[in-house]
């Protein structure tokens, strides 16, 4: 009987676990209903509201319980691996979207200043923490609290409204910090508060995914498809190695610049959060998203192997992950939530 359970276990199809699923599968599935049904989403009541209805609010909770999951304790350490991995990041995503945007019309090779400022400048938390869980020091680890003040889509609003490119007022940008920064407070002040918040980033990042995947059609995706992989290449091999040699120079052994080279699942978000302040981007939001949901997969299983590499390299580290190392990134890799 026992061997005839087991056996039944086996036959079950389980669905394959991958970086990013908790939002990449639901936006699959909204993905082919639009594409093949799309009158579904018309049938009215809760489910319409809920296809169709604004995102914004869903983006805002999201913050809300990332914010919660931030601790205000960080060691000097911590701090500064953070703001050296973070500094170059930033202005090399900033230089590359605003140099596309200004010299090539908003379009190179299929990619846009929304979805290369927009994807690169987010980093997956939640693959950070379980690579350097295993490969990092104390330091390196507390970093992920630096690194999560560029959730959301506020950071892409700043970069592109201070250039010019969109005309994004003060109190949109404050607006989309406020709901991490009152997580923040919340979970910090009241642990029962934060427990109660922190569960809630998974469910909401699910339904933002079907919302997207509702507002896109199969030859988007595809076509976004392509230019995603040229996005995760840029994150690994252009702006990881810059990121990589600015730690060095600052002290650093490079191990969490090339961590943090990864773009996170729910940057996804940002696409949807800008084209609802600056209409002009509602055109490249369908694919800027599904660049980024490309790129999230492309760096997350690139990022693990490639730290290792130079943790043998430079660090005289261990050759093989650890099976804990293994286990933490690979959970890590398949919760991908920004927050924990």
């Amino acid at each position: 009987m026992a061997q005839e359970a087991t056996a039944n276990e086996q036959k079950k199809f389980k669905v394959p676990r991958i970086p990013g699923d908790i939002m990449i599968y639901p936006m699959i599935v909204g993905l082919l209903l639009n594409t093949f049904c799309p009158q579904v989403f018309e049938i009215g009541g809760f489910f319409t509201a809920a296809c169709r209805g604004g995102s914004n609010t869903i983006v805002a909770a999201i913050l809300l319980f990332v914010g919660a999951g931030i601790s205000f304790k960080s060691t000097p350490g911590a701090i500064k691996t953070g703001i050296v991995v973070l500094i170059p990041k930033l202005v090399v995503a900033a230089a590359l979207g605003l140099g596309v945007a200004y010299f090539f019309n908003d379009y190179l090779l299929g990619l846009s200043s929304v979805s290369i400022i927009g994807g690169i400048t987010f980093c997956n938390m939640a693959l950070y923490t379980g690579i350097m869980g295993e490969f990092g020091d104390e330091s390196e680890q507390g970093a992920v609290g630096i690194l999560f003040f560029t959730a959301g889509p506020a950071v892409t609003m700043i970069i592109l409204g201070v250039s010019g490119l969109a005309n994004i007022p003060v109190g949109t940008i404050i607006g989309s910090i406020l709901p991490l920064v009152i997580g923040m407070v919340l979970g910090n002040l009241f642990p029962f508060i934060k427990n109660l918040l922190v569960p809630g980033a998974n469910p909401a990042i699910a339904v933002i995914g079907f919302q997207l995947g509702a507002s896109m059609s199969l030859s988007s995706f595809i076509t976004g498809g392509i230019s995603g992989i040229l996005l995760g290449l840029i994150t690994l091999f252009i702006v990881g190695p810059i990121t990589f040699a600015f730690e060095r120079l600052c002290g650093g052994n490079g191990k969490a610049a090339v961590a943090c080279s990864t773009i996170a699942g729910t940057a996804m978000t940002t696409p949807v959060a800008l084209a609802e302040v600056a209409p002009r981007y509602a055109e490249l939001a369908p694919t800027a998203y599904a660049q980024i949901a490309t790129a999230v997969i492309i760096t997350a299983i690139m990022a693990p192997i490639l730290t290792g590499w130079v943790d043998k390299k430079f660090c005289h580290g261990k050759e093989d992950l650890s099976l804990a190392g293994v286990e933490a990134i690979e959970e890590a890799v398949a919760t991908d939530i920004d927050g924990e």
